[in-house]
């Protein structure tokens, strides 16, 4: 039987877990088996860039973190290697990024997600990875607002020049 500074400690990992799941909009459970170092650093910089939260946890921590709670569904694929990555923000980021290094990488697979406290199914992540940023698309947003004012302003600038142009004799 583990001491009990150990099970201390992982009590405190599933609470930590637990939080951070719970404090997320988003989030993807990945099996990250079979890449290097090197890539597994480039993978793990580009998350933090974009504010996503990735850690490798236990399969039974993440099991006893979503216990009772609707993602309890996700425990089916809890096996082999995991990593969670959660996003407090950004819907996302974390599908984005994660899958297009699952498509770069053969061995690198996306387990299960979840959007707003509820298990999504693949399609629904890929799709989800599909879309663009959340700044793209405010941008986009933004275009399409500022078109109409845009182009009334030109017509407004076009009659006023025209009105000051002088007159052919």
């Amino acid at each position: 039987m583990p001491s009990a500074s150990v099970l201390e400690q992982k009590k405190q990992i599933v609470a930590s877990v637990a939080d951070r799941i719970n404090n997320s909009v988003a989030g993807v459970i990945v099996d990250y088996k079979g890449i290097s170092v090197a890539d597994d650093t480039a993978l793990r910089k580009e998350l933090r860039e974009a504010g996503v939260e990735y850690t490798v946890v236990k399969n039974t921590l993440i099991r006893f973190a979503i216990a009772g709670t609707p993602l309890e569904g996700m425990s089916d694929v809890l096996e082999g290697t995991s990593a969670i990555a959660t996003s407090a923000e950004d819907y996302t980021a974390a599908a984005r990024i994660l899958n297009k290094y699952a498509e770069d990488h053969e061995n690198f697979k996306i387990k299960a997600g979840y959007l707003d406290g509820e298990v999504i199914d693949m399609d629904k992540i890929i799709s989800l990875a599909k879309l663009p940023s959340r700044e793209t698309l405010l941008s986009m947003v933004a275009n399409v607002f500022s078109a109409p004012i845009a182009g009334f302003a030109r017509a407004v600038q076009a009659i006023a020049d025209k009105a000051e142009a002088p007159a052919e004799a």
